[in-house]
């Protein structure tokens, strides 16, 4: 009875692109009255991901919804949970009765483990507990058998680790993300014909013990019900979901993983799609986030690509007195910032 006390966190991890801030934004835009606090662990100089769920912070001022995201913009949370994950966290602990649940988005190349292991910290274990891990699954993706859109370039962003040597490192990441859940959500289940979700579903249940439930989702709208209150303390027994990386040194770094961020005017949408997709076959970007003004409209759209695939948004509207800019982040391997920023200036601007 004494976890009940305890603040449940819920832990949301999958590949880029494969939709878990949308899961959280539609978490938030539903919360029905739970006061919640949203750790988004972030690459790139602008917190983009953080300031499109800051939007979703329904009925708070700004200065209050602010005080509610917590961005770790230091690389994935297995790589920094001793830097700046406890210090956010004991933040969070102090805070306790103002939360009634806490959100942790990881990035898209986060192993699970070791963050669901860091709640077994004294000075955290006493006050939270991992109400569940929700593994977001690119259905499309592991129906291609990619496992993630764009697998070689993530692949070769992996193989910058000294300490992984791996025939499949891509396969194995997914397997512990999988290794990890406590629910599975498959995304993107209205972009494949029944053969095709079924091969989907064959694969994830070879990765998986059978009590973890796996639910179908396209945009990522679920009932709050399925995805919160799952009480499974999964901090108790982590320990014992085997992964690939048990045995390997937890202690690398992601140095070779560049991201900066540039501003450009008012720019049509069409062609900046065009412009960007071209530049991403050009230079190998990983990912592609941010903001765009589109002359004629009142709405900012929001930007976001992995690899060649794009979505897009108008998210709200442009504020008075506020520079209708676009600004984005690029994210990828050893990028040429200098080629990037000139090109895509030259053809926007």
């Amino acid at each position: 009875m004494k976890s009940l006390a305890k603040l449940p966190v819920t832990i949301v991890t999958g590949f880029l692109g494969a939709g878990k801030t949308t899961l959280l934004r539609h978490m938030l835009a539903h919360a029905e009255g739970r006061r919640i606090a949203v750790i988004v662990n972030e690459f790139g100089e602008l917190g983009i991901d953080g300031e499109i769920l800051r939007q979703c912070s329904i009925g708070c001022t700004e200065e209050e919804a602010n005080g509610r995201v917590f961005e770790l913009a230091n690389g994935c949370l297995c790589c920094t949970v001793q830097e700046e994950f406890f210090p956010v966290m004991r933040e969070l602990v102090a805070r306790r009765g103002d939360f009634d649940h806490i959100l942790i988005e990881t990035s898209g190349l986060a192993l699970p483990k070791p963050l669901v292991q860091a709640f077994n910290w004294p000075e955290i274990r006493n006050a939270c507990t991992v109400d569940a891990v929700i593994t977001v699954v690119d259905s499309p993706a592991v129906a291609a058998d990619t496992f993630a859109a764009f697998p070689e370039q993530v692949d070769a962003q992996r193989r910058q680790d000294p300490n992984l040597d791996h025939e499949s490192p891509l396969h194995e990441l997914f397997a512990d993300q999988l290794a990890s859940a406590d629910l599975v959500v498959l995304n993107k289940t209205d972009l494949l014909d029944a053969a095709a979700l079924e091969r989907v579903r064959a694969e994830v249940a070879e990765e998986l013990p059978p009590a973890v439930k796996v639910i179908e989702a396209h945009g990522g709208e679920l009932p709050l019900n399925v995805l919160l209150g799952l009480s499974s303390e999964t901090e108790l027994h982590i320990d014992g979901r085997q992964t690939h990386h048990d045995l390997e040194d937890e202690d690398h770094d992601h140095d070779e993983f560049d991201s900066f961020d540039l501003s450009l005017p008012e720019v049509a949408e069409e062609h900046l799609l065009a412009t960007l997709r071209n530049t991403v076959a050009r230079y190998g970007i990983l990912r592609i986030k941010g903001f765009a003004a589109i002359p004629g409209k009142p709405m900012r759209l929001v930007v976001q690509g992995v690899g060649q695939r794009f979505d897009r948004h108008f998210d709200r509207a442009w504020q008075p007195g506020e520079a209708r800019a676009t600004r984005l982040v690029m994210i990828g391997q050893q990028l040429d910032r200098a080629a990037i920023i000139g090109e895509l200036r030259a053809a926007l601007m």
